[in-house]
């Protein structure tokens, strides 16, 4: 006679946490806020301390790129409040940046306690890896896209001495710090596109099959999503294209190593 049944799930995989009520969980929601938002305004006070020279790293490639015209790098701004607000912007963007290992800490304690470890064990790489490929894709915008779209915006003036009308660039400070903040946050969430496909993968929503069955539509919709984050000309709308299908190349690999394998069933002869 079959006795086989299920076996319970082992002790070591319970959530080792009390229930509590949800008053006591309110306040301990309200504790995680108010380190992150600490955190933050803490963050803030310094970076805009630094914010002159945040600014000028942030503007290093534009000032690289006129240096090698001959021209002096200079930006404006035509409004009095305007290079203050742009400090305020700068402080609040490289804030977010410093204050996000605290936050994403603080959410993940308040998250923990009720996953059973398993799921714990699941979830923390995705946690772990998340900062450093978004810092990572803010690396690439900075130091491999920035030098080549600015040189190419930058080739348009006619300043020489044989031309009938001058156009020269006068960019402003707000204009320039606005389109640095796109385009580095959209490279960095363009490489949180491997953690998002392994994490579906990961649960079973979606399997490696399936992203390669609709490869093709996946391709239009990099080359959708790079219209609409990239500057719009078309080296720097293609960059960002290959870009987005080179990670979803990756995600694919990624997500046949992580998606859960069907148990095989033993067949007796």
């Amino acid at each position: 006679m079959d006795t086989a049944t299920t076996p319970p799930p082992p002790p070591e995989d319970e959530i080792n946490d009390k229930e509590m009520p949800l008053l006591e969980h309110l306040a301990e929601l309200r504790r995680r806020l108010l380190w992150s938002a600490g955190t933050f305004l803490v963050a803030f006070i310094i970076c805009y301390h630094f914010a002159p020279r945040i600014y000028e790293f942030l503007a290093a490639p534009l000032a690289h790129a006129m240096e090698a015209r001959g021209e002096k790098p200079q930006l404006i701004y035509t409004a009095l409040f305007e290079a203050f607000f742009t400090y305020v912007k700068v402080a609040v963007f490289a804030a977010a940046f410093v204050s996000f290992p605290v936050v994403a800490a603080q959410l993940w304690l308040f998250v923990a306690p009720g996953l059973y470890k398993r799921e714990k064990r699941a979830m923390l790489p995705f946690l772990v890896v998340t900062p450093i490929l978004f810092f990572m894709g803010g690396a690439l915008a900075y130091y491999v896209f920035f030098p080549v779209a600015w040189r190419f915006f930058l080739s348009f003036q006619t300043s020489g001495a044989g031309s009938d009308v001058q156009i020269q660039l006068m960019a402003k400070v707000s204009d320039y710090l606005d389109v640095v903040m796109k385009l580095i946050f959209a490279f960095g969430l363009s490489f949180e596109l491997p953690v998002l496909l392994t994490l579906l993968g990961r649960v079973g929503i979606i399997t490696s099959d399936s992203l390669r069955k609709y490869r093709r539509y996946a391709y239009v919709g990099c080359f959708i999503l790079a219209a609409i984050m990239a500057p719009p000309d078309v080296p720097s709308q293609c960059l960002m294209a290959g870009l987005l299908v080179f990670l979803f190349e990756i995600s694919v690999f990624a997500v046949k190593i992580a998606e859960p394998k069907l148990p095989v069933e033993d067949t007796d002869a």
